[in-house]
């Protein structure tokens, strides 16, 4: 395919939102088709915040990309004027030493970042809004932190409108991969020579051949609350808490630049249907996360819920990315489960890098995958992207 004039794109989450501003860059006109007010409050991208770590497992790949990524933020902060990202740090803990944590810890030495071993006592010392029950082990990482999400999809929002983007509010009913075209509900059609399918949980009923059984819908559920008065100033302070044990960890962050304190669940439901569930979270929903946490908060009794919601996830069965052409003229972005958007501008970026010379579009679905294996080309297309 040659570069393309003109880009049609479903979906304006963060993935969707990305691409047409990476594309729009290259002068490309492009067309969002969404059919939900942007930002879509019931879109995975639509919530107070989203973290950023290089912590990531034995997901090497997914490590390697956190840096790159951070330059791609600093690209859009630029065009935006104001930086949507909050500096706090990453604690992790867990109950044991191996596991998730332990991969962690190894996998980001052996790169050589910097990581400190922490005692139970000394996470109770240096952060007192935590016990120090039932922790086998943890560490402490500098970097990392909190993006605005809900801000920073309005902000995307503007900067594309000001790049000429097209936003036309209309559900898609089916979707041609082989002519770029989109069907939508009232029977028209949408056409251009690139077609991006950035449709989030929405996108494996669309193309099921395509995504189903490898990326589902999966209902989450996240609670926000208000610390106790004696606590307020430590969660100020506080790091992300990533407690990710296989039996049932959650997540927790921090209460920056005027939200809430945040806990959710980090495993995958994998059911639900994001058109026709409610985002109402139920009162056993909201108990499974507490009960999580409720170890881990000091003084967890003074802990008050401010409220909690459930959202729809596209998860893929590895977690990682489905960044892949479906023919010449279409890509498909898919599978980003709670982890993709601290990734939303590189990859935006790099698709429309691809589109632009498609020979680094076969390097563009292993690295989007999180494969160790280096893209030199499509890094290299990335690093002469002009700010």
């Amino acid at each position: 395919m040659a570069s393309p004039r003109t880009a049609l794109i479903l979906g304006a989450g963060i993935m969707g939102l990305s691409a047409a501003w990476a594309l729009a860059r290259q002068g490309v006109a492009v067309r969002i088709i969404e059919q939900d007010p942007v930002p879509n409050p019931r879109g995975a991208s639509v919530d107070h915040h989203r973290l950023i770590r290089h912590a990531y497992g034995t997901q090497a790949g997914y490590m390697r990309m956190i840096d790159p990524a951070y330059a791609a933020w600093d690209m859009l902060w630029r065009e935006l004027g104001e930086v949507l990202h909050i500096p706090t740090g990453v604690l992790a803990i867990s109950s044991t030493a191996s596991g998730w944590l332990g991969e962690s810890r190894a996998t980001l030495r052996g790169d050589g970042h910097a990581v400190t071993d922490l005692t139970a006592e000394q996470v109770a010392h240096r952060f007192p809004i935590f016990t120090e029950a039932g922790i086998g082990a943890a560490f402490h990482m500098a970097g990392g932190g909190v993006l605005l999400a809900e801000r920073i999809v309005a902000g995307l929002a503007r900067a594309c409108a000001g790049r000429g983007v097209v936003v036309e509010r209309a559900r898609a009913a089916g979707v041609d991969p082989a002519r770029a075209t989109l069907r939508l509900e009232d029977g028209t059609d949408r056409t251009a020579d690139l077609l991006v399918v950035a449709a989030g949980p929405w996108a494996p009923r669309l193309l099921p051949a395509a995504l189903a059984p490898r990326v589902v819908a999966s209902r989450q559920v996240i609670v926000r609350l208000e610390p106790p008065a004696q606590h307020r100033e430590g969660w100020a302070r506080a790091p992300m808490l990533l407690d990710l044990a296989e039996d049932g960890g959650f997540y927790a962050v921090p209460p920056v630049a005027g939200t809430p304190l945040k806990i959710g669940d980090h495993r995958f439901s994998r059911r639900g249907d994001a058109q026709a569930d409610p985002r109402e979270a139920s009162a056993a929903e909201v108990e499974e996360i507490l009960a999580f946490a409720r170890p881990r908060l000091r003084d967890v009794a003074g802990y008050r819920i401010l409220g909690a919601r459930a959202c729809y996830y596209d998860v893929e069965d590895g977690e990682r990315f489905v960044v892949e052409p479906l023919s010449d003229r279409c890509v498909v972005m898919s599978g980003f489960s709670g982890h993709g958007f601290k990734f939303g501008p590189l990859l935006g970026l790099a698709l429309a890098a691809a589109a632009a010379a498609p020979s680094l579009m076969p390097a563009l679905p292993g690295w989007a995958a999180g494969e160790t294996s280096p893209a030199p080309g499509l890094l290299a297309a990335l690093e002469s992207v002009p700010a």
